[in-house]
């Protein structure tokens, strides 16, 4: 994401650019994306994080004409991914269930895999509403924003999916 004023003015200048036909400017700002995108989509689709991430930004880029204010497009760029990485997420699930094999052995030397295997565990929306609130530090309007779904329910998603990750974490790492 841009950390300076100048950037997003830049990447906003890409967005108006790439809205009005620029092949270069839409090259550019979807180069700008990608480890944005890849960064969501990471933690919520696992395994298929990869086929999430390009299925979100071929989605921005049909989409980016509808965009009204680009300096919106983080925003709107990370309603997106969740959506998407949700979408694949769910449909890996669905086509290739969890194997008991496949959950990690308990003491695992590397703390990183142990949270990977823990998440693996998950629901894609337990994924998705960790990432927003813990890792992107979304607010609870704004995640359920992202989501689509009321405040009160990313509440309460929210409690199951730190109960079930403590559980997971207990259990398996």
């Amino acid at each position: 994401m841009s950390d300076t004023p100048g950037d997003q003015d830049e990447v906003a200048h890409l967005v108006r650019s790439a809205q009005r036909g620029d092949a270069l400017a839409m090259g550019a700002l979807l180069d700008r994306l990608a480890p944005y995108v890849g960064r969501l989509c990471g933690p919520i689709a696992l395994q298929d994080s990869a086929d999430a991430a390009q299925e979100a930004l071929i989605a921005v880029f049909q989409g980016l004409k509808t965009l009204r204010e680009p300096s919106a497009i983080y925003g709107w760029v990370r309603r997106i991914a969740v959506r998407e990485a949700v979408r694949v997420a769910q449909r890996s699930a669905k086509v290739r269930p969890a194997q008991a094999a496949e959950l990690p052995a308990p003491g695992s030397a590397e703390l990183a895999a142990d949270i990977r295997d823990v998440l693996d565990r998950l629901s894609p929306e337990h994924r998705a509403i960790l990432v927003l609130r813990e890792v992107e530090g979304l607010d609870e309007r704004d995640t359920a924003r992202v989501l689509g779904i009321s405040p009160g329910t990313a509440k309460s998603r929210l409690s199951r999916a730190k109960s079930n990750f403590r559980k997971a974490w207990g259990s398996g790492s």
